[in-house]
């Protein structure tokens, strides 16, 4: 059984910094390409940032860019997210997934990130 379980939200002020984990389970970690999405209240999911699944190719949103860096631990089985320069704007709940070809086929739980101005 698939499991992702973020970690690492909360509360934090503008231009403050957090950084959350998502540990996984039950697959072949290295296989899997790793993204963060988020979604605010009354909008929709939307994506935050992807790493390929040896960690060597990056992708982010360009509300993200130069403020987030995504990282992954292969030997952990474990993604990051940190966040520096957090805005209100990027208050939301924030979910990892994971990816093995055409879509994010596992999905967890979501953590929760609210950033007071």
């Amino acid at each position: 059984q698939v499991q992702l379980v973020e970690s690492g939200g909360g509360f934090v002020q503008a231009r403050g910094s957090l950084r959350l984990s998502c540990a996984a389970s039950g697959l072949t970690f290295s296989n899997y390409r790793m993204g963060w999405f988020r979604q605010a209240p009354g909008k929709e999911r939307e994506f935050v940032a992807a790493i390929s699944g040896n960690g060597g190719n990056t992708l982010y949103a360009d509300s993200v860019k130069g403020r987030f860096t995504i990282s992954r631990d292969n030997a952990k089985n474990t993604a990051f997210l940190q966040m520096n320069s957090l805005k209100p704007e990027d208050t939301a709940v924030y979910y990892c997934a994971a990816k093995y070809q055409f879509e994010y086929n596992y999905w967890g739980q979501g953590t929760q990130v609210t950033v007071s101005s």
